[in-house]
């Protein structure tokens, strides 16, 4: 079984940063991707960005620019960046871990309100 422990989200006015952390644990046989999503009341849950185990990153267009995606292998954690942060980037953020075994895994969300 494999646990993502999140952490890092808050209340931040517009414009603010906040920078969220996943760490995973349990039996973890080898990651192929790690990322994070966000659900926003009443819509659906979409991407915001991800991270390959070899260092590629992907990104939504809306947080370009804005939001960076790190990963320390070591550590087996995720990181997000959260820069210049803007009312309608509230949402629930979730961690996501994808195995080498392509089992998808997904953290207990952690809410993020921008806010002034």
């Amino acid at each position: 079984q494999v646990q993502l422990v999140e952490s890092g989200g808050g209340l931040v006015q517009p414009g603010g940063s906040l920078r969220l952390s996943c760490a995973a644990s349990g039996s973890i046989f080898g990651i192929n991707l790690m990322g994070w999503y966000r659900q926003a009341p009443g819509a659906q849950r979409e991407l915001v960005a991800t991270v390959l185990s070899g260092g590629s990153t992907n990104y939504a267009d809306s947080v370009k620019g804005r939001f960076t995606i790190s990963r320390d292998n070591a550590k087996n954690t995720v990181y997000l960046q959260m820069n210049s942060l803007k009312p309608e980037d509230t949402a629930v953020y979730y961690c996501n871990l994808v195995s080498i075994r392509m089992v998808t895994y997904w953290g207990q969300g952690t809410q993020v309100t921008v806010s002034s």
